[in-house]
C-alpha cells in the first residue's frame, strides 16, 4: 500500500499485517478486556508524562508535579477554577 493510499485508521509505524493481528487480538479480548487495555494505556501515559515534568523540574515536589500535569490535560482555565490558590507550575 502506498502512502497515498494507506488507510487513514491504519498506525503510521505498523504494517497492515500486523495492525490486523492487533485488531483481532482486540477483539477477543471483549468489552472488559479492551476498557482494562485503555485504562492501562492511561495510566502509562499519566506517568511517562510526569517522568517528563520530573526530568525538566526536578526541584518539583509531587503537589507540583501533578498541577503541571493538570495543566498539560486540561489547559490553565480549568486548573485555575479548580485550584484557585494554587500556583500555576510550568509543564
Amino acid at each position: 500500500m502506498t502512502e497515498t493510499t494507506r488507510s487513514p485508521h491504519l498506525p503510521l509505524d505498523t504494517t497492515e499485517g500486523a495492525n490486523a493481528v492487533q485488531l483481532d487480538a482486540y477483539r477477543r479480548l471483549g468489552g472488559p478486556g479492551r476498557v482494562a487495555v485503555v485504562f492501562r494505556l492511561n495510566a502509562l501515559v499519566r506517568e511517562m508524562a510526569m517522568a517528563g515534568i520530573r526530568s525538566r523540574h526536578p526541584e518539583y515536589d509531587d503537589a507540583q508535579v501533578w498541577i503541571a500535569l493538570q495543566r498539560l490535560m486540561f489547559g490553565d482555565a480549568l486548573v485555575r477554577s479548580a485550584f484557585p490558590d494554587g500556583e500555576l507550575v510550568d509543564p
